[in-house]
């Protein structure tokens, strides 16, 4: 009798443990895919969460402000062929100065920097930028190849 209770208490601490970690085996965990974006145990992964931001610089010039967004969206076009930009788009009005945001598949500030010192918008102060490191899904860029597929226009 006092081996079974002893059994019971093992079975009951057990079960027990595994309420209170709260975890369980995802049955349809793929390592090689996650291996492939570079998820965590979580599918999870650092990026850089960039907000575009009316700038300093007001351009007049209606040709040269045209050449810079067209330089802009062409940036824009580099970095996700690079895989180093996974979201992307306009902000509505709003009461702020934000324009868009940026989500960069990099993992410090200082290389979201430099992606961003790249765009000639910012370059030329049409937008200003705020950077923040963001933890979030690791299939986040995988939406870009179905977004290309649902898109009749290329920018």
């Amino acid at each position: 009798m006092a081996a079974f209770r002893f059994f019971l208490l093992c079975m009951v601490m057990f079960g027990y443990s595994f309420i209170i970690n709260g975890q369980t085996v995802n049955e349809n965990y793929d390592p090689i895919l996650a291996d492939s974006l570079g998820a965590d145990d979580y599918g999870m992964k650092s990026y850089v969460f960039v907000i575009l931001k009316t700038g300093t610089k007001n351009i007049e010039d209606s040709e040269l402000r045209s050449k810079l967004f067209r330089g802009h969206m062409d940036n824009i076009s580099r970095l996700v062929k690079e895989k180093k930009l996974v979201v992307a788009g306009p902000f509505g009005k709003n009461d702020k100065t934000y324009r868009g945001l940026f989500i960069l598949n990099v993992r410090t500030l200082e290389e979201a920097k430099i992606l961003c010192d790249s765009d000639p918008a910012v370059e030329a102060g049409i937008f200003d930028v705020e950077m923040f490191e963001w933890y979030g899904s690791a299939a986040l860029g995988e939406y870009i190849k179905i977004s290309e597929r649902i898109s009749k226009t290329k920018i």
